[in-house]
């Protein structure tokens, strides 16, 4: 299976962008979707982002619909999430997520795969 590794995380002021990468290892990157998950201080783990295997379909929390926007390239086996207009409420650590088999209801399935994560924050 896959190993994924993020990057991109940082300190940022509160209506200002960051993208953060991940890099998955292995030749079979583009059998899984993939997705993005954060976890603030205190909170549980939450969905935010996930895309299909192609890059045809995406789905978005509520809370980060509109602002950010997940993509991938499989031919450098990464996925990307692009975060605009950031709030304090951000803040948190985010994760890459791998799904294996069908089905686009990432939000509410477990990933098989997870990343180190990366932290973000937002100052306002």
């Amino acid at each position: 299976q896959v190993q994924l590794v993020e990057s991109g995380g940082g300190l940022v002021q509160a209506g200002g962008s960051l993208r953060l990468s991940c890099a998955a290892s292995g030749r079979t990157f583009s059998t899984y979707s993939m997705g993005w998950y954060r976890q603030a201080p205190g909170k549980e783990r939450e969905f935010v982002a996930a895309i299909n295997r192609s890059g045809s379909t995406t789905d978005y929390s509520d809370s980060v619909k509109g602002r950010f926007t997940i993509s991938r390239d499989n031919a450098k086996n990464t996925v990307y999430l692009q975060m605009n207009s950031l709030k304090p409420e951000d803040t948190a650590v985010y994760y890459c997520a791998a799904y294996a088999g069908y089905g686009t209801n990432w939000a509410m399935r477990t990933p098989n795969v997870w990343g180190q994560g990366t932290q973000v924050t937002v100052s306002s």
